[in-house]
């Protein structure tokens, strides 16, 4: 692929990680980024990531070969329009958001289906901004394509090569269908964590007993609640009609577990649990999904002065980085009672054998 120019939109996690991937595979590659806050920017420009950095959608994006929306979906939409006067011929704008039919309909609207490739990088994460953006990110990280009808053979062959330069495996697929899927395995699931933890804050007792207790499958399944209520705010109100029938039938499935509970009827208690377990058990965890995995450990120790330093230093003079640490209160499903959280597969294997040679009894998650 030769040379190109490269322009975002946006960059913060998404924007920013997929800025991080073209500079580190693509390094003669040139980004022009503009970003709402300067800060990101420049210090995107001080990691070299970026190239120019602007202070408005201006001229310096018709050098573009491609550019990429990465902001929430309205505002993806409004600058499809900024964009139209000044970007040059053959060019390419796409966008990274989890919604596509709302901007393939101001596509339309505005008639740049001939220059318009949607795009959905189907991997993120709960924090946000380019201080969190990660150029490994989209590493075998499905990455949604959606054409347009008059997206030629040429373009999306050559806008596949470049999400597949990025680490990421592309998927060509209708836009409408991409988002009723979409609906089911990223939307509702947020949906559905939100209200769990809201409603646990509501129920709780006055002394906050649930929150004290709450444990590793109460926190494993509302992880995503800690995502941003922004980008999740756009997400509903520009694919709300999907959402809102997912919601629907899901709520005839909680019925299913309610009236066999109320009903004492074991069997099809059993059947329901069994059904979702070989569900989940057949689904591929070899590539990524819409949230980056956590590579963790558990690992038991003495509660004395200077455990915890001391694992530090075991990882710390073997170069391998902690992500995160902290002590584990309550520990039903899982054992050990400190929890590593650390950047990567391999980290995590070395972590385990050097933990495991110095007698720590280590546990993998």
């Amino acid at each position: 692929m030769n040379s190109l120019t490269i322009g975002f939109v946006g960059l913060g996690l998404i924007g920013g990680s997929m800025a991080k991937a073209l500079k580190r595979v693509h390094p003669e590659y040139k980004i022009i980024a503009y970003n709402r806050t300067k800060s990101s920017l420049d210090d995107a420009v001080s990691d070299g990531v970026v190239d120019l950095a602007v202070n408005a959608i201006d001229a310096a994006f018709s050098e573009c070969d491609y550019i990429f929306l990465c902001t929430p979906v309205e505002l993806n939409s409004m600058f499809l329009g900024k964009l139209k006067p000044i970007i040059k011929k053959g060019a390419i704008i796409t966008d990274v958001g989890s919604v596509k039919g709302y901007i393939h309909n101001s596509v339309k609207e505005l008639d740049m289906e001939d220059c318009f490739i949607g795009g959905h990088p189907m991997a993120g994460s709960e924090k946000t901004g380019y201080a969190n953006a990660n150029p490994y990110l989209l590493e075998n990280a499905y990455y949604a394509i959606t054409p347009t009808e008059k997206s030629t053979s040429q373009n999306i062959e050559a806008y596949t090569a470049l999400v597949k330069s990025m680490g990421a495996i592309p998927i060509i697929i209708d836009y409408d269908k991409h988002d009723y899927s979409v609906a089911g395995i990223s939307h509702l699931p947020h949906v559905v964590a939100s209200s769990l933890v809201n409603f646990v804050k509501h129920a709780d007792t006055e002394e906050e007993t649930m929150k004290m207790l709450a444990a590793g499958g109460f926190k494993d399944i509302t992880r995503i609640a800690s995502s941003s209520p922004v980008m999740w705010q756009q997400i509903c109100l520009t694919n709300g009609e999907k959402i809102c029938a997912l919601i629907d039938e899901f709520k005839n499935h909680l019925d299913d577990f309610k009236n066999a509970i109320a009903d004492n009827d074991g069997d099809n208690i059993y059947r329901l649990f069994d059904e979702g377990k070989e569900y989940r058990d057949s689904i591929n965890t070899t590539s990524k999904g819409l949230l980056t995995k956590a590579y963790v450990i558990n690992c038991d120790i003495i509660d004395e002065e200077g455990a915890i330093a001391t694992i530090a230093t075991i990882l710390a003079i073997n170069h391998i980085s902690i992500k995160n640490i902290g002590i584990i209160h309550n520990r039903e499903y899982s054992q050990g009672v400190l929890r590593i959280e650390l950047y990567d597969s391999e980290s995590k294997e070395k972590a385990t054998a050097l933990l495991e040679k110095h007698r720590y009894t280590v546990y993998n998650n």
